[in-house]
């Protein structure tokens, strides 16, 4: 009875591509083009849009040195998540912030939440001051793991901020509900701030306590921002160019559906 069921059951088609997924297909590889055309122009030196301007990315060499000119110590943090995106967008710019705070003999205090993300951090500080030509300015236990309790790390770096008394306060990656806290002790404390956040809930909170607010999607662009590394600056302003493309897309398919009268017809042909 079981084979019989077995056979008269249908056989199930191996699909290699989806007809609905067509656009997504499309769309996907349009940016793998314009990612592979932008960095082999920005590789070869060719021009090629660039990044515009953001002012909170050029205000970490103005906050280094108004440390370095006080005497004091400049406080970094790349958030409160484990490995995730906001997290790699922290550590590459504080590879940058490290390189600066070497050359200019400021010290440089980084706290990390997650114990995972302290070892690279501390990898990342030390090999900053080795490209500057000061390994011996290096000190590791200003590369500090805190705690893995949201509120206890908040808590001692506040108590940093007490104790030390820094110039420049920069939080470079995801926070939450301690955004606000930590931003308003940096400001009793005296510091100039940078805050980049993705969490939409919480960035308002460091616009308004903050020198400089990177928002959203401007943390992922601030590595090749710093750096004008030929791969990250290509891939940015690819990814920019089909966010540009997709938004136009978005406006002449709702002028068509406007004139229409028939939003079902462009859903129809985009389902294609």
């Amino acid at each position: 009875m079981v084979i019989s069921l077995a056979a008269a059951a249908p056989k199930k088609g191996v699909f290699i591509f989806a007809p609905e997924m067509m656009w997504d297909c499309i769309f996907i590889a349009i940016l793998f083009a314009l990612v592979a055309i932008m960095i082999q122009r920005a590789r070869a030196g060719l021009p090629i849009p660039p990044i515009r301007r953001i002012a909170g990315l050029e205000a970490i060499d103005e906050a280094i040195g108004r440390a370095t000119e006080m005497g004091k110590p400049v406080h970094y943090s790349p958030g409160m998540s484990g490995f995730a995106p906001e997290t790699y967008a922290g550590l590459a710019t504080l590879s940058y912030v490290a390189k600066m705070a070497a050359q200019y003999d400021t010290r440089l205090i980084v706290t990390i939440r997650r114990p995972q993300v302290h070892p690279v951090a501390a990898e990342i500080v030390k090999q900053a001051y080795l490209e500057a030509g000061r390994p011996d300015a290096y000190n590791p236990e200003d590369v500090r793991f805190v705690s893995d309790w949201q509120f206890s790390y908040t808590a001692a770096v506040m108590g940093i901020f007490q104790r030390e008394k820094p110039a420049a306060n920069l939080m470079i990656g995801y926070w939450m509900a301690e955004a606000l806290v930590l931003a308003e002790a940096g400001a009793q404390a005296g510091c100039i701030q940078i805050g980049a956040n993705t969490n939409v809930f919480q960035i308002h909170f460091f616009i308004v306590t903050c020198d400089y607010t990177l928002i959203g999607e401007e943390l992922f662009a601030a590595s090749a921002y710093l750096s004008r590394e030929p791969m990250l600056t290509g891939t940015v302003v690819a990814q920019d160019i089909v966010k540009i493309l997709i938004g136009v897309l978005i406006i002449i398919g709702t002028i068509w559906a406007t004139a229409t009268g028939s939003p079902a017809k462009l859903v129809d042909f985009l389902s294609l």
